[in-house]
């Protein structure tokens, strides 16, 4: 073992103090100082030094620590040691007071809880004790699975601020069973982002959460903001256990985020707290799936089992959907920054004439989708239609009562141009394939600028659809020519005094420096979002050279299917697209991507898989290099593969390489084939 001298001690704390610094910046801050290629560079470094002085690693070492991963493996399972099982439910205040008369008959002394039950997914925490400090650290995070053996997302449960690390609490070991959700503000705020970007929305809260959460890269955990209650002990000392509401408060009382909660004694005090719970939901930040009554006592619970399927000595009460009639009274068409056409229905409550009240809120409006769902609910003026709330917050039309005179038909020709509309083939979709668009070009152009695009401060929405409006914006390269109306524009007040004007142009000049990625991803291609965009461009010199790949050269960029293949092969081979792109190379914004001194074509025409838990590099590192040096990094092995990159617990694709007669190398191989 090489010996560790005060000079090597020096150089690896240097090293682990910068890379904890970029770590700081990229995952807290927001804003990197160096590019992915340079961390990943420093963590390569790092690595190797570790694995010539292993006595060096801590567990704050950043290759211990999360934040220093940048993607975890999926499917790793792991056996729970608390079952996380369902709970029974009940649709009638009769069954609730039923069941609590079976535990008053056997426990006339007992107490229940009556607690939210968030529509979210069930994660377990496994905190155990540090010898360095007495305290609670977080060693485990564990999604439901089966309710036996369930998946570990402890990187990704990190990224949730109501995840705490550490648990200023003096206990051995403490496991905690809480429910993870995302507010109703998040949800929209990534439905709305979809759409800016052409691509598919979610459908509800609870399904992107239990998405996000198993996400492969945390960072994708932290930007979507997911949130977590803690609504259960599920082992622990005996003080935390004894009583469930107890356990609870004292938990809230040490910082952990708790369910809300109410001790009741009486089935009377259980419905009481049941209509409370249901008359909270108006104002709740995330959907509600009903109210759960548990014998407070915990000792008590395994007295009243409910199957093997559920947990003992609970019951979930399931809230009746609120459900009224409408009449339609308008069918409003919007056309979105891609161009399809969106259909809203406005309409009026039957009885009351007024828009219709549903958990405690007042919805006038809900989306009608498409033709085809239009058609198969019957939806015109003067219909009557069932509607309720999905998930409790999203409203929809739930059945034709009363068909209307005529259905529904979409326009020919765009609403907002006049252009022949164009549906698309095997989709209910209906699109203005105009680029000049008026209705395309306000969000594009608010796309093109946003943070995740070119990051012009100061031109947003508002300012965009004024300049629109104004007629100043027809396309991309039109902001860059906004110094030629400045004086103009100082004099209509459009964006301020000439200290604003000034202070924006200069963001727009600024701007012209920006990464190709960024200005790929303001292009606002269909299916090409930030992460797609830099993938694309690693492969590329410059932006304009996309303009003559073919669709099976598209194809031949990882994790490029044949739709966003097209999509990219359509945008560049358009005459309007070349000429903005052109317009806007003459105006002197970068195309260039900067050269890599370090990339090679040492690995040219290989496919290369990488599998397996590798010595020192992570997955992601190994197939980067890959790409730098000309490679082609794949996720699965076939007979176009020409080598397997493998390390420990490489499972089925090296059986498949052995079977294939595929060649199979090692890291230290890997790395030999480089230099």
């Amino acid at each position: 073992m090489a010996q560790i001298t005060d000079e090597i001690r020096k150089e690896y704390d240097a090293l682990t103090a910068e890379i904890k610094h970029h770590m700081d910046l990229y995952y807290n801050q927001d804003e990197p100082e160096i590019s992915d290629y340079e961390y990943d560079q420093l963590m390569i470094k790092l690595k190797k030094f570790e694995a010539d002085y292993p006595e060096l690693i801590s567990k704050d070492s950043p290759s211990q620590i999360i934040g220093g991963v940048a993607k975890r493996e999926a499917g790793v399972k792991i056996t729970h040691n608390v079952p996380m099982l369902s709970i029974e439910d009940v649709f009638t205040t009769e069954a609730v007071t039923e069941w609590a008369g079976k535990v008053h008959a056997l426990h006339p002394d007992a107490l229940f809880s009556a607690e939210i039950k968030i529509d979210g997914l069930s994660m377990t925490l496994r905190y155990r004790k540090s010898d360095e400090d007495n305290k609670l650290h977080l060693e485990l995070a564990e999604t439901r699975g089966d309710g036996l053996i369930g998946e570990d997302v402890t990187a990704n449960a990190l990224m949730i601020p109501d995840v705490k690390q550490v648990l200023d609490l003096h206990y051995d070991y403490l496991e905690l069973r809480g429910e993870v959700y995302m507010s109703h503000e998040d949800f929209e705020k990534f439905n709305e982002e979809q759409e800016k970007l052409g691509k598919k929305t979610a459908a509800n809260p609870r399904n992107l959460a239990a998405g996000t959460l198993r996400q492969l890269d945390p960072t994708i955990t932290r930007d979507r903001g997911l949130r977590m209650f803690v609504f259960n002990i599920q082992d622990g000392p005996s003080e935390l256990m004894e009583s469930h509401c107890q356990g609870l408060d004292m938990l809230a009382a040490a910082g952990v985020p708790v369910v809300f909660h109410k001790k009741c004694f009486s089935a009377e005090e259980i419905l009481n707290a049941i209509n409370e719970i249901g008359a909270m939901r108006e104002n709740l930040e995330y959907d509600l799936d009903g109210a759960v009554i548990k014998v407070d006592h915990t000792a008590w619970r395994d007295d009243f089992p409910a199957g093997s399927k559920y947990s003992s000595g609970h019951i979930a009460y399931k809230y009746p959907p609120e459900e009224r009639v409408v009449v339609m009274d308008e069918i409003i068409v919007d056309v979105g920054r891609t161009g399809k056409l969106t259909f809203t229905g406005s309409f009026h409550d039957r009885e009351t004439g007024k828009p219709a009240r549903l958990c405690g809120t007042s919805v006038s409006r809900a989306t009608l989708h498409n033709q085809d769902y239009i058609n198969e609910m019957q939806i015109g003026i003067g219909g009557e239609y069932k509607l309720f709330k999905s998930g409790e917050i999203i409203p929809k039309l739930n059945g034709c009562v009363k068909a209307p005179e005529i259905v529904y038909k979409a326009p020919e020709t765009c609403p907002v141009c006049g252009s022949v509309l164009v549906r698309e083939e095997d989709t209910a979709d209906i699109r203005c394939i105009n680029p000049t668009c008026p209705a395309q070009v306000t969000r594009t152009i608010a796309y093109f600028t946003s943070r995740d695009a070119m990051n012009i401060m100061g031109l947003g929405d508002t300012l965009v659809d004024a300049l629109v409006s104004e007629g100043y914006l027809h396309t991309y390269a039109d902001i860059y020519t906004l110094y030629e109306h400045r004086d103009a524009l100082v004099e209509k007040g459009i964006i301020g005094k000439e200290k604003n004007t000034d202070k924006l142009l200069g963001e727009i000049e600024k701007s012209k420096e920006n990464d190709p990625v960024r200005l790929l991803t303001g292009l606002a291609i269909r299916n090409v979002g930030k992460s797609t965009a830099r993938e694309i461009m690693k492969h590329f010199d410059n932006l304009m050279d996309l303009t003559k790949v073919t669709r099976d050269g598209f194809l031949q960029i990882p994790d490029i299917g044949e739709t966003t293949a097209e999509d990219l092969y359509e945008f560049f081979h358009d005459e309007n697209n070349l000429h903005v792109l052109e317009k806007m190379k003459e105006l002197g914004l970068n195309m260039q991507v900067p050269v890599d001194e370090n990339a090679s074509d040492k690995l040219a025409g290989m496919t290369i898989v990488v599998t397996g838990t590798l010595p020192t590099l992570e997955r992601k590192e190994a197939e980067e290099l890959i790409v730098k040096n000309g490679g082609k990094a794949s996720g699965s092995v076939s007979k176009k593969t020409s080598l397997v990159l493998a390390g420990e617990a490489a499972g089925s694709k090296l059986t498949k390489a052995n079977e294939l007669g595929i060649k199979v190398i090692n890291e230290a191989e890997f790395l030999d084939m480089l230099k």
